[in-house]
């Protein structure tokens, strides 16, 4: 089946600028999965190459500090997943354990050093909302008759701090 170019570029869009995958525009536009495949191959040879142009659309629209965000929080995930796999392996040794939490400990670390560099705003916005909280928990254990009026007053000043630091509360 010929598609018009029309069509062609619509899916194009869709991969780049709607940073939708292969399947999913597959299934919205009814065009088979290697069709879609082959298009996009043809592009890159003649050097439109979607990959290249979905990145720059995804750093330039989300910015680098959007895409760091999102890795660092990818990599909590995983660093999570795999530490409950290494501590619940039964075929480790307490040696092998030992060795593999202390190089997912230096990859951690690595990982937070890399993103206090690129994420300056983000670390000082978890940095405010965790003296809000410790604020919180604090008037509620000393002085809990203030409590009701503290948290009137800091839920809408948290959303404000998000704001202007660079988050998103809400």
């Amino acid at each position: 089946m010929a598609h018009t170019v029309q069509f062609r570029a619509a899916a194009r869009a869709a991969y780049i600028f709607d940073n939708l995958p292969l399947t999913q525009i597959s299934a919205a536009h009814g065009i088979p999965v290697a069709t879609l495949r082959s298009w996009k191959r043809k592009a890159a040879e003649q050097g439109d190459d979607w990959d290249r142009l979905r990145a720059a659309n995804v750093l330039a629209g989300e910015g680098m500090e959007a895409v760091a965000r999102q890795t660092l929080s990818e990599y909590v995930l995983q660093h999570k997943a795999l530490m409950a796999e290494i501590i619940t392996a039964q075929d480790m040794t307490a040696t092998q354990k030992t060795t593999a939490l202390a190089s997912l400990a230096d990859s951690f670390n690595k990982m937070v050093a890399a993103s206090r560099r690129v994420l300056p705003e983000s670390n000082e916005l978890a940095t405010a909302l965790r003296v809000i909280q410790l604020l919180t928990e604090f008037v509620r254990q000393r002085f809990p008759q203030h409590a009701p009026a503290l948290l009137e007053v800091l839920e809408p000043f948290a959303d404000e701090v998000a704001e202007r630091l660079g988050g998103n509360r809400g």
